[in-house]
């Protein structure tokens, strides 16, 4: 797989049935080995390790209902409360990150109505913080620490 603009991590990969599959340290079972979930497990673990961010408060694929259609957010965070804090979208690294990724998060968060919004394509990674008083958003310079939340 691609390298990434991320640190690198120990990844627990195998073959099943032919194809490859990347153990899911939150979801605790080996999926299957896409471009988007080698993005997935390296950010998953670079926040985990070096943000600080709980696994217990972490879940990958989460259902939600948009419209009447079932949509599915790639990882979300939570408080200790279990309300939704952050919302991240991973891209495969060759996906350009353009507006339609960013109204993609959006409409995930018209449902969750989260702090933080990130996307990443494992290269180009970003992060805004979301001002519902103003109706504004700001991006931020970094992923923040979860003990800054």
């Amino acid at each position: 797989m691609l390298s990434l603009n991320l640190p690198a991590f120990d990844a627990k990969i195998i073959v099943k049935d032919g194809k490859k599959a990347i153990f899911d340290i939150i979801r605790r079972r080996y999926v299957a080995l896409t471009p988007e979930e080698w993005v997935r497990q390296y950010f998953v673990h670079f926040l985990l390790t070096y943000k600080g961010y709980p696994q217990a408060l972490m879940a990958n694929e989460v259902q939600l209902q948009l419209n009447g259609t079932r949509k599915r957010c790639d990882t979300v965070l939570y408080r200790r409360d279990l309300s939704a804090q952050m919302i991240v979208e991973y891209k495969a690294p060759d996906v350009v990150i353009t507006q339609a990724v960013f109204n993609q998060i959006t409409r995930y968060n018209m449902v969750l109505k989260v702090d933080y919004l990130v996307v990443s394509n494992g290269i180009q990674h970003y992060c805004c913080r979301m001002d519902y008083e103003r109706n504004t958003y700001t991006f931020l310079q970094d992923i923040p620490d979860y003990r800054l939340l």
